[in-house]
């Protein structure tokens, strides 16, 4: 059983011992050195871009905080604009209300008055017809005529008299 395979060649362990050697330093330097530092090249850019993505997970809390915020600021400076425009709706509602009522008055004031200044003249023609027509029934039962100046002077006395039954 003298199998050349199996049986240890001292030449041919020697060769296969030196080039694994020589394989083993030459991938080393050209190829793991190389590969190696790629590896870290990558493992730090993944690190990079982990603290990249931690930075601006806090950038946008924050930014989602200021615009909170803000949004909440705003709603504070519509409520206070809302109530404002309420308060002056009101006081010009009022102001309107009172100007309204004072107009009112002056008109019912001045009716009053106009009614008073129409009933004053109706009165004082009621009583110059009456003065006339008691002159006149008074000349028809004298049987004269009077003058111009009898019958102004008639109307007077009359007036007069009227004037003060009227205050008494």
């Amino acid at each position: 059983m003298d199998n050349p395979l199996v049986q240890p060649d001292p030449g041919l362990f020697f060769w296969t011992i030196a080039v694994f050697l020589t394989l083993l330093f030459l991938l080393k330097k050209f190829a793991w050195g190389p590969l190696l530092a790629a590896l870290e090249e990558r493992q730090a850019g993944i690190r990079k871009s982990l603290e990249d993505a931690d930075t601006a997970k806090r950038e946008l809390s924050e930014v989602q905080a200021k615009a909170s915020a803000l949004i909440g600021q705003a709603r504070t400076e519509a409520d206070a604009i809302l109530s404002e425009a309420r308060a002056d709706g009101a006081r010009i509602r009022q102001e309107l209300r009172e100007a309204a009522q004072k107009e009112a008055e002056a008109v019912t004031r001045n009716a009053q008055q106009q009614i008073q200044l129409e009933r004053d003249r109706a009165v004082s023609e009621i009583r110059k017809q009456a003065v006339e027509l008691s002159v006149m029934i008074a000349s028809k039962l004298i049987r004269r005529n009077l003058t111009r100046e009898d019958n102004a002077a008639l109307i007077d006395d009359a007036l007069q008299q009227v004037d003060s039954n009227r205050i008494q």
